[in-house]
């Protein structure tokens, strides 16, 4: 995959885990009925939404940090959690695991390259 493409495939993923995450936390499986505070945990996700948009490197390289605390809920969820709410932990994994390896890939293709920088020194 070039640039171009993991650039748009991590938007997509991370599209997807805000989805997952709303419709989880208020209608889905709420820890209580009628939707929860829990639904907040979306509000960090919102914040890499532009750089990435942007293709901006530093963005992505960050992303890669903050998206294991969505990681482990989805881990200790699924093995807590029971029924809907289980499932939908292990899809938070697997979503967050795969924006993971995008971001990284992305910031691992978009740097520049190693001739460029020891030209100029």
């Amino acid at each position: 995959m070039n640039a171009r493409q993991l650039q748009w495939l991590s938007v997509v993923l991370l599209l997807g885990l805000i989805s997952l995450c709303l419709t989880w936390e208020l209608w889905l499986a709420p820890l209580r009925p009628g939707g929860s505070w829990l639904v907040l945990k979306v509000l960090p996700l919102l914040f890499p939404l532009r750089g990435m948009l942007h293709g901006r490197r530093y963005t992505f390289q960050w992303t890669t940090l903050m998206i294991w605390l969505y990681f482990t809920e989805g881990v200790v969820r699924a093995s807590s959690d029971r029924g809907l709410s289980a499932k939908l932990a292990a899809i938070e994994t697997a979503l967050a695991l795969a924006l993971f390896i995008s971001c990284a890939a992305y910031s691992r293709i978009s740097a520049p390259s190693r001739n460029s920088r020891s030209a100029t020194h």
